[in-house]
Formats: structure tokens, sequence, C-alpha cells
């Protein structure tokens, strides 16, 4: 009898839950930094701006990592926070729009650090092809899936106009591009196996410029 698919139970995990998990991995460096072997979910909460019941529950998707009275090994939960999260191996990037922006994070060392490496860069602007930006070559659009192929890029990052974005998208999507950080201001039409997360930045200042101008009111 064939076996049933049956579903990873990953795939049920809450999407703030995910979105902790960064944190968590975050908080783990300071422990490490001042050579603190175990640690409680007090604690990490207290680091991370998590209480510590939601920590728990956090970390108890993914299985048991500590124990109850003695708390977490460090090194074993910094171990398997990055598989969970795919950083036990080294991802290539491919980044569209070589402009300000793009340029600032070809040159953000953020990336290396924590297992990214953006291998090669796109523009539309025929002055800027051929050059190369911290060791990362920039090719004319035109090249995206034949680039994105040769060097087995699976995330693309668009830094271009919101003109341009879903012709890009595109082009990553025909190169084998798997996920997208889309900066460009508007929403993407891709393949339902395709990832996408947007970071609309003026969106984010807007967001706290709400909370902001309800603070200035509230203190009249």
């Amino acid at each position: 009898m064939p076996k049933k698919n049956v579903p990873s139970p990953r795939k049920n995990i809450p999407d703030p839950t995910i979105a902790r998990l960064p944190r968590y991995l975050r908080s783990f460096a300071e422990f490490v930094h001042n050579h603190q072997a175990v640690l409680s979910s007090k604690e990490l909460a207290a680091i991370s701006g998590i209480n510590p019941a939601q920590v728990r529950k956090d970390l108890a998707y993914f299985g048991q990592f500590g124990q109850r009275g003695i708390g977490y090994d460090v090194k074993t939960l910094d171990g398997k926070m990055r598989e969970i999260l795919g950083l036990h191996k080294a991802w290539r990037i491919g980044l569209v729009g070589a402009g300000n922006l793009g340029t600032a994070l070809l040159q953000y060392g953020g990336f290396a650090k924590a297992g990214f490496k953006i291998e090669a860069a796109f523009d539309v602007d025929p002055s800027k092809v051929g050059w190369e930006l911290e060791g990362v070559r920039i090719w004319g659009t035109p090249a995206i899936r034949q680039v994105v192929r040769e060097k087995k890029i699976e995330i693309g990052i668009t830094a271009a106009p919101a003109s341009q974005a879903q012709r890009v998208a595109e082009d990553l999507v025909d190169g084998g591009i798997r996920a997208i950080l889309n900066f460009a201001p508007c929403a993407l039409s891709v393949p339902k196996s395709v990832i996408v997360r947007g970071v609309d930045l003026a969106s984010e200042l807007e967001h706290l410029t709400y909370f902001l101008e309800i603070s200035s009111k509230s203190e009249k």
C-alpha cells in the first residue's frame, strides 16, 4: 500500500512565530559572547523582548530543546535554530537594481556573516554593466535568466523601480529563483511555488508616524 502524503507539521506554524525566530537567533549571540552555556526562557525573553510563555510556545513547535529547571543549552539551541531557518548552508542571491539602495545592499557586510552571498547584480543602465562592486559583477537585465541558471541562484532581491519590478520578477522566476525579497512598492504576481516577501520602507516609516501622531495628540 502506498504511503500517504502527510504534510510537514512545520507548514502549520503561525507566521508570527516564524517571524520571531530570527530575533531568538540574534539573541543567542549575546549569550555566546558572554560565554554563558545555559539560558532560561525568562532570559531569552528578556533579551529578545518577548514574554517567556510565548518563547516556550514558539520553541515547542520545533521540538523539546530544554530541560525543566535547567534551561536551554545555548550552542545546541543556536545550531538547531540555524538549521530550522536554513542557515546551516550558504544561499546564493541575485540582486536586481544597482542604484542607491542596491549599492547599499551590495556593501552591507551582514549578508555574508549570516550565510547569504550575492553572486550577481543586474541593472538596466548600460554605464554600470561590467562594473564590479564589492567583488560582485553587474550584468545587464537581459542576462538575468541565464546568469541565475548558471550560478544556481536561489534568492532574488528586487531593488528596481515599481514599473520594472514585475518584469524583473518574471525573469528571476524563469531563471529558477525560488524566493524573492521585494523592495519595490508594488505587489508581484508569481507562481505559488515562489515565496515573496515585500519590504516597503516608506510604509514602515508611515506606520511609525501614525503612532507618533497619536502620541503627540494625547500629550496635548
